[in-house]
């Protein structure tokens, strides 16, 4: 059976739109509402231009930007949208929840969305597709040409725990302390199609593997596959969705510019001919776990030659390399507010000093929320 093409609609400029899931929580209870449905349709009559998805879970919205030029533009539009969620949260006596898991909400207590691949994903994975009470941030960034996805991709890839790291922001799972970072990372990647990508080498590589897939049924069941980094062909980007779904616009901002940073920043590398950075596989595996496990205090590894550094450093050093591109992109401002989180402290880390300090992950979870209202991204 000959391989059918997969077309790749090329972006001209390194354009991106940002995909931001939020969940809706019961502030009396702080277990997780599944109203989606009506806040959907409370915002959808007031303000038709918001574009909001439904997600796999009925607890989950999901915020879409349209294409933007600069990351400042894609988060002015996420705070309109957000500010309309919020209003139809208000009405329906909810509260906004931004992590990348629940610390003690029951999967079997969590309505999946009426949407038949989300049915059929479930019946396909059973105890593991059940649990998925996860949320994330989809970035993606224009790419011009087919042949750079792959290259491009693999360089992202040794830069997984510095992104996974800056947004971790899950430590609680079923009432407990996972004593990981971003348990979602772990819970994720137990989906057959999910995980770390394969390192392609090229467009008819990643052709013949989607080829393979069709064949064996897995796209049937699925309908694409879940990578942590992966091209999407219609839109003519790479699709990064490593990071754990963040509290607040002024962080989300933050790893928007980095990633859309580090993006064009290795894009510039094929137009000089330099080589792209890419680790052994056992390398990057071994980096997404430290970042799940450890977050801001992961040790990872920097090169071929297993060298290691602490994750905050690399953290610093990036923002310094990546600033006058972060200016000439129109992100410096949303770049620098890395080391804002770092004086912060991360996510998981919020939220296990409350845990720690009450034993109440009902604190930690009124805390976070509040988080959403607190946070504000930069005025431009």
């Amino acid at each position: 059976m000959p391989i059918e093409p997969i077309e790749f609609h090329r972006s001209p400029k390194p354009t991106l739109g940002i995909e931001w899931e939020i969940a809706l929580v019961d502030p009396q209870t702080r277990d997780l509402a599944p109203k989606a449905v009506e806040l959907i349709k409370l915002v959808a009559n007031a303000h038709p231009e918001v574009h909001l998805e439904k997600e796999f879970l009925q607890n989950t919205v999901e915020l879409v930007t349209g294409i933007h030029e600069t990351v400042p533009g894609a988060i002015n539009e996420l705070a309109a949208d957000l500010a309309c969620v919020k209003e139809a949260a208000d009405e329906l006596g909810l509260r906004l929840w931004g992590s990348g898991s629940h610390p003690f909400s029951d999967f079997r207590t969590n309505p999946v969305s009426a949407k038949m691949t989300y049915a059929e994903i479930i019946e396909r994975t059973r105890y593991w597709g059940q649990q998925m009470l996860i949320w994330g941030i989809h970035v993606h960034v224009g790419i011009s040409h087919e042949e750079r996805v792959w290259p491009i991709i693999n360089a992202m890839m040794t830069k997984f725990p510095q992104l996974l790291a800056l947004t971790a922001s899950s430590p609680g799972w079923d009432g407990l302390d996972t004593g990981y970072a971003s348990n979602r990372t772990m819970l994720y990647q137990q989906l057959p199609t999910a995980g770390l990508p394969y390192q392609f080498q090229n467009w008819a590589e990643w052709e013949s593997h989607m080829h393979d897939q069709g064949i064996s049924g897995v796209i049937n069941h699925t309908g694409s596959m879940h990578f942590d980094i992966r091209p999407a062909a219609k839109w003519g980007t790479i699709e990064i969705r490593v990071a754990d779904a963040t509290s607040n616009l002024r962080e989300l901002s933050a790893v928007a510019a980095l990633i859309h940073c580090l993006v064009v920043h290795f894009d510039r590398m094929i137009d000089h001919g330099q080589e792209l950075p890419i680790l052994q596989p056992w390398h990057v595996a071994e980096n997404k776990w430290r970042a799940a496990r450890y977050g801001l205090e992961a040790l990872v590894i920097t090169s071929r030659n297993t060298d290691e550094r602490w994750v905050t450093e690399e953290l610093t050093d990036l923002v310094d390399e990546l600033s006058p591109l972060a200016e000439e992109l129109g992100c410096l401002a949303e770049l620098q507010l890395i080391w804002e989180i770092l004086e912060r402290g991360g996510g998981y880390q919020r939220q296990r000093r409350i845990y720690l300090q009450t034993g109440d992950w009902k604190l930690a979870i009124d805390a976070t929320c509040q988080e959403m209202e607190d946070l504000k991204p930069l005025d431009h």
